[in-house]
C-alpha cells in the first residue's frame, strides 16, 4: 500500500484533487460565494476537458450548480451522479493541526475541510469515470452520464430544489439510476449499500425577554430570564426516558421491517466502537431502544446550540434579554417534514414563558426520509460488483444523516438511486482535522470503474 500512495501522491488525480480542497466553498457563508463561484468554475473546466457538455445554472443569491452530460447515444442507459462541493465553515480554527483549505498528507490521510465531504468523495468518482472512458476508447460507451454538483447541500440544497421545480431542467436531469458517493462505508472499509437516509429540518428558534441585558442584582427576581427560559424550553422536547415529548411529532411513522433491523444490525458498530469513536457512552436517543433503532429507523430532535447572555473570561452579572436556539430534526419515513416542524413550533409556543415573546426562523431542509426495497435488482448488482472489490460482501445501511436533495432528485430524475459512498468515522466530517485517505480515494474511484460499465451493459 505505501508504494500505491507514493504513486498516487504524484498523480494528476491528487494534483487536481488539492487544488479543489484548496477552495473555501462555506455556502453557508454569502461572504463565500465568491470562493463557490470559483470552485464551480473550476469544476466545469475539469469537466470540459473528458469532454462534457457543461453550464453553471443559478436560483436566485445561491451559489452555481454544475451541471454536465456526457451523452451515450440515443436510446443509452443514463445515470445521474450527485455531489456537493460546498463545506463545513472550518471553526473552530485553533483546533487543526494544518491550515483547513491547504490539502496537507499525514501517513496516508489528506488533512483538508471537505477532504472528505463530498469532494473527495465525487471528485474520486469522477477520476474512476476519467479512467473508465480512457480505457474504453470511446466517449464513454454508450453509457448518458449527467452530473448535478451543487453548492448548498450543507444548508439545505435552496439554489438547486428552486432549479428542480423547472420543468426543463427536470428533463436534463431524467435518468434510469441517481448514483450518490457522499455516504459512509461499514468499519475497516467493508462496502456498505445505504437502504434509506432520514430525512432533516432544521430552524431556528429566538426567545426575547426584557428591552436590553440587566443587572442581575438590581433586577434579579423582577425581570424574566432568557437563558433559563430557553433552557427549560429546550428541556420540554425530550422526556425523562430520551423520548421525543412533542405531540404529533411521531405521527405516521411507517416502521421498519424485521429483515430491515436484521440487516442493519449486520453493519452495525457495536456500542463499544461507538464508545471508542465518541469518547463517552452512546446513551442518546430513547432508552430501551437499540442502537440500530435509535441511529437508523428513530426520528430526531438535536439542538445544534444555544447561544445567550455572556461566556467570556470571569464573570458578568447580567439577566439576558435574548436567547437563540439552533436545533435540526432528523425524519424518518412517514413523518412530514412540514407537519413535524409546526408540531415543534406548537410545542414551544405553547410552553412560552411568561414575559417573552418566541420567533421561529431560518426554516430550510423540508426533507423526508426514505426506505428502498432490499429485493431491488439494482441492488442485487451494486452486491454483485462490491463483492468483486472485497470478499466480505457489502451489508446494507440505513444512515441515520440526511443528504436533504436526494428525496427530490429521485422525484425529478425518475431515478432509482443507489447510494454507496467510503466515509469511515475517523474522517471527522464537520469537525476540525477532516481527512480522506488515499485508500479510501482509491476505493471510491475503483467503484466508479466498476458501476459505470455495468449499467452501461458493457
Amino acid at each position: 500500500m505505501k508504494e500505491e500512495i507514493g504513486e498516487w501522491l504524484k498523480s494528476n488525480d491528487s494534483k487536481e484533487y488539492f487544488e479543489l480542497l484548496g477552495f473555501p466553498s462555506v455556502g453557508a457563508d454569502p461572504t463565500h460565494l465568491r470562493d463557490c463561484v470559483q470552485c464551480a468554475t473550476w469544476l466545469k473546466e475539469w469537466l470540459v476537458r473528458i469532454g462534457a457538455e457543461v453550464s453553471l445554472e443559478t436560483a436566485g443569491f445561491a451559489p452555481p450548480v454544475v451541471v454536465a452530460e456526457l451523452n451515450g447515444g440515443e436510446g443509452a442507459p443514463s445515470v445521474l451522479l450527485y455531489g456537493h462541493y460546498d463545506v463545513q465553515p472550518p471553526d473552530p480554527l485553533d483546533q487543526w493541526q494544518s491550515e483547513p483549505f491547504v490539502p496537507t498528507v499525514r501517513d496516508d490521510r489528506v488533512f483538508a475541510r471537505g477532504a472528505q465531504d463530498d469532494k473527495g468523495q465525487f471528485f474520486a468518482f469522477l477520476c474512476g469515470l476519467r479512467e473508465w472512458m480512457g480505457a474504453t476508447g470511446r466517449k464513454n460507451a454508450g453509457l448518458t452520464v449527467r452530473i448535478v454538483l451543487e453548492g448548498q447541500e450543507e444548508s439545505g440544497s435552496v439554489g438547486l430544489s428552486a432549479l428542480l421545480e423547472d420543468r426543463a431542467f427536470r428533463k436534463r436531469v431524467a435518468a434510469d439510476t441517481l448514483l450518490v458517493c457522499d455516504t459512509s462505508a461499514a468499519a475497516d472499509l467493508r462496502p456498505a449499500i445505504v437502504a434509506g437516509l432520514r430525512g432533516v429540518n432544521h430552524f431556528t428558534v429566538r426567545l426575547s425577554a426584557a428591552s436590553r441585558d440587566l443587572h442581575s442584582g438590581e433586577y434579579g427576581g423582577i425581570a424574566p430570564n432568557a437563558a433559563q427560559g430557553m433552557a427549560e424550553l429546550m428541556a420540554s422536547l425530550h422526556g425523562a426516558d430520551g423520548a421525543i415529548a412533542v405531540d404529533g411529532f411521531c405521527d405516521g411513522i411507517e416502521p421498519p421491517t424485521d429483515d430491515e433491523l436484521r440487516a442493519a444490525a449486520d453493519g452495525m458498530p457495536s456500542e463499544e466502537a461507538f464508545a471508542s469513536d465518541i469518547g463517552t457512552e452512546p446513551c442518546g436517543g430513547q432508552a430501551g431502544r437499540s442502537i440500530v433503532q435509535r441511529n437508523g429507523f428513530d426520528p430526531t430532535i438535536e439542538i445544534n446550540g444555544i447561544h445567550t447572555g455572556y461566556g467570556g473570561p470571569g464573570s458578568k452579572t447580567v439577566i439576558p434579554c435574548e436567547a437563540i436556539a439552533k436545533l435540526s430534526t432528523r425524519l424518518v419515513p412517514g413523518q412530514s417534514p412540514r407537519l413535524s416542524y409546526e408540531a415543534v413550533k406548537r410545542h414551544l409556543t405553547e410552553r412560552c414563558p411568561k414575559g417573552m415573546r418566541i420567533d421561529f426562523s431560518e426554516f430550510t431542509g423540508a426533507a423526508a426520509g426514505f426506505r428502498l426495497p432490499l429485493a431491488s435488482p439494482l441492488f442485487r448488482l451494486a452486491q454483485d460488483l462490491l463483492c468483486e472489490m472485497d470478499p466480505r460482501g457489502a451489508v446494507f445501511q440505513w444512515d441515520g444523516a440526511s443528504i436533504p436533495v436526494v428525496s427530490a432528485l429521485r422525484a425529478a430524475s425518475g431515478a432509482a438511486p443507489l447510494l454507496v459512498g467510503w466515509g469511515q468515522a475517523e474522517d471527522r466530517i464537520h469537525a476540525p482535522n477532516e481527512s480522506y485517505s488515499v485508500r479510501q480515494f482509491l476505493r471510491a474511484k475503483e467503484w466508479a470503474t466498476r458501476i459505470l460499465p455495468a449499467l452501461g451493459g458493457c
